[in-house]
Formats: C-alpha cells, sequence, structure tokens
C-alpha cells in the first residue's frame, strides 16, 4: 500500500468531485469513504489506475450518501412537526440504525459520532461543537470509526447508553434551530421508551418534552432569540409540560438517578415558576451539584455559575466562572450577563461585543451585538 501516493491524489479527487457539483464537506468524506475503500482494497488488487479508481469509488460513495440523506430528509417530512402525546409504535428502521451504528467494537464516543454523522444527519462540524473539539479532530476521529467497523459484521446492537447520547445530540441540534430534527428526536425516544423500560430512556423524553414545550416562544416575529427571563410562558406548550412532569417523576421515583433525569429536573424547575423571578433557583444549584457529580461535565458548571448567580448574586456567580476555563462555548456570554447583573455595563458590553464575534449560529450572534448595543446606548458619553 503506498500511503504516499493516496495522500498525493487526496486533493486531486477532492477537486474532481467539488467540479463534478458536490458540496466541500459531502466531497471530503466521500474521499475518505474512499481512501479507506483503498486501504482495504488496493493490497491484493491494485488498480492500474489509481487516480481513475479513487474518483470512481469517491463519486460512488458520494451519490449513495446523497440518496440516503435524501431518503432520511423524506422520511422527516413525514413527522409532524410537534410531537403527539402518548406511546409510539413498534420500533422502525431509523431506530435501529442508531443501534447498529453503535457497534460494541468502536468506543462510546466514537460510536456516537458516526451515528450521527451516518444516521443523524450532522455534519462534522456541528458534531465537533457539540464534543467541544476542534472539526479536524471530529473528522479524523469519524474516519477511524468507519475504519474500524468496515471489517465488521453489523449484526450486534450498541448498549442503550450510547443510542440516549446520540439521541440527546440529535435533539440538541435540532433545538439550537441549526437543523430541525428536535421532533424526530422525539419521535425515536418515545420509540425506545416504549420497548425499554430504563429510567435514563424515561429521563431523557421527559427532558426533550419539556425543553421542546418552550419552542414556541424562544423566537419573536423577527426571528431573534428570547432569553428564558424574556419569554412569554403563555405560549409554553402545558399538555408537553405536564407529561414531561409525570414521565420524570415516576423515572425519578425508582431511585436510580442519571444525567438525562437530573437535566429534566432542571428543565421542570424551569416550567414550573409561573414567572422569571419566581424561579426556584436554589433548587436548580443542587440539581447542577447532582448532574456536575454524575457527569464532571464543564458546560455542566458554565450553567451551574449562571444559576449560583441567580441563587446568591452575581458575584458569587463570577466566583464559579472564574473557575472553568474561558474558552468554554458561551464562557464569555455567562460573563458579560453575570458582569451587568453586578451593575458592571461596561465590561458586560465589551464582553457581550466579544461574545457575539464567537457565537456559533447567526441568530446568537444577533442576540448578543444587541445586548451589547443596549448596554452602550445606557452608559454616559
Amino acid at each position: 500500500m503506498n500511503e504516499a501516493l493516496l495522500r498525493s491524489l487526496t486533493p486531486n479527487v477532492l477537486g474532481i468531485l467539488v467540479r463534478r457539483g458536490a458540496d466541500f464537506a459531502a466531497a471530503e468524506d466521500a474521499v475518505q469513504d474512499a481512501l479507506i475503500e483503498a486501504v482495504r482494497v488496493w493490497p491484493a488488487d491494485p488498480p492500474r489506475d489509481a487516480k481513475g479508481w479513487l474518483v470512481t469509488v469517491a463519486w460512488r460513495k458520494f451519490l449513495d450518501a446523497t440518496r440516503a440523506d435524501t431518503a432520511r430528509r423524506r422520511r422527516e417530512d413525514l413527522v409532524e412537526e410537534e410531537p403527539a402525546p402518548g406511546p409510539a409504535p413498534a420500533a422502525d428502521d431509523t431506530l435501529q440504525l442508531y443501534f447498529l451504528c453503535a457497534h460494541p467494537s468502536l468506543t462510546p464516543s466514537s460510536a456516537v459520532a458516526l451515528t450521527l454523522r451516518a444516521v443523524g444527519g450532522l455534519t462534522t462540524r456541528q458534531i465537533a461543537q457539540a464534543y467541544l473539539v476542534p472539526e479536524a479532530t471530529m473528522a479524523q476521529r469519524i474516519s477511524r470509526a468507519k475504519r474500524t467497523v468496515s471489517s465488521v459484521r453489523f449484526d450486534q446492537p450498541g448498549d442503550v447508553a450510547t443510542v440516549l447520547r446520540v439521541l440527546y445530540l440529535v435533539f440538541n441540534e435540532g433545538y439550537s434551530g441549526d437543523v430541525d430534527l428536535a421532533a424526530e428526536a422525539i419521535r425515536l425516544t418515545r420509540q425506545l421508551a416504549a420497548v425499554i423500560d430504563h429510567p435514563e430512556v424515561a429521563g431523557l423524553l421527559a427532558l426533550m418534552l419539556l425543553h421542546h414545550a418552550r419552542r414556541a416562544a424562544r423566537t419573536a416575529p423577527d426571528g431573534s432569540l428570547v432569553p428564558l427571563a424574556d419569554q412569554d410562558r403563555g405560549r409554553w406548550d402545558t399538555t408537553s409540560i405536564a407529561e414531561g412532569v409525570e414521565i420524570l417523576q415516576a423515572a425519578l421515583a425508582r431511585d436510580r438517578l442519571g444525567e438525562f433525569q437530573a437535566q429534566a429536573a432542571i428543565a421542570a424547575l424551569h416550567a414550573d415558576a409561573p414567572a422569571a423571578e419566581e424561579t426556584d433557583w436554589v433548587q436548580i444549584v443542587e440539581w447542577y451539584d447532582e448532574l456536575a457529580g454524575l457527569t464532571d461535565n464543564p458546560v455542566v458548571r458554565l450553567n451551574r455559575a449562571v444559576a449560583v448567580g441567580e441563587a446568591d448574586g452575581p458575584r458569587a456567580g463570577l466566583a464559579a466562572l472564574a473557575a472553568l476555563d474561558d474558552s468554554l462555548p458561551r464562557h464569555t456570554a455567562v460573563a458579560a450577563y453575570l458582569h451587568e447583573r453586578d451593575g458592571d455595563l461596561t465590561t458586560a458590553a465589551r464582553l457581550y461585543a466579544e461574545a457575539a464575534q464567537k457565537a456559533p449560529n447567526l441568530a446568537e450572534r444577533d442576540h448578543l451585538t444587541r445586548q451589547a448595543a443596549r448596554l452602550n446606548t445606557r452608559q454616559p458619553r
């Protein structure tokens, strides 16, 4: 196997696919798949025209991926935008694919990344953002996962925990507004809950329902983001909230606490408050402490700093924030909010402007830019 030859041909093959009409990200994935196939096939059957072989295989991989993505989107179009309450019918092929991609030969993190890319429809960049790693690192992880499973049979389904992680990340990507996958994630989680009696499956379903209940109030008519504290709670879906709380209470009663149940409990406390100022922040901090103990996730600790700032005052929140890595996504936005709460409008305005430059999407960038402008107009010239 001439690896130097493969490396030298890769840019040319990628350029040919792009010129044929493939977008860069899809072409890059197709070329990576073709390279994996070359590593597998060439030692026993080397082609006479290496470049032509790679172009042919890569283009076929691109077409196959395009057809699969079109079929997946067609299935999503059949799903109603708002998830209906009640048990789902028997698991369909999509949920089974989630289990099969979570293959035992893969580490949980690699299985999640592969499933999100192959079945969930997320881009490598979106998956990298969810894992807080560079896009190149995630691309390598997905390529290694594809290489690992290229020679195994998909007859051993993965475990429930890995599938739950995938569904959670798919829902979060849909909830952010970048890709409308939230309803599909709820549909699949309903199916999973109907066939698996596990408190964390129930906890994830409750969490999704409680967050999705706020969807209509999360944006203004002009498309701008509306923070939780400013949302019109009359627009929240009380049916979904009631169902989510009922499912959560049943799960917590089993005394097998997991991270999704803890997150759902936090969401339920927000949903239970008639007004933002009536939110039980002390209890929310306690649930974040439970959640941090279960996951030790830096994003959890970032959200906990916000809750501490609400429960014990902004300076306590800033002290909690100071213990965290300032490169965390939305760290600067949280710092801006806490400084504003503490009355330091100059620092807050500057941090809002910095946070806007780091925002992961246009809606969030515009919201943070408006926050900075709002504070700048309040300060004396």
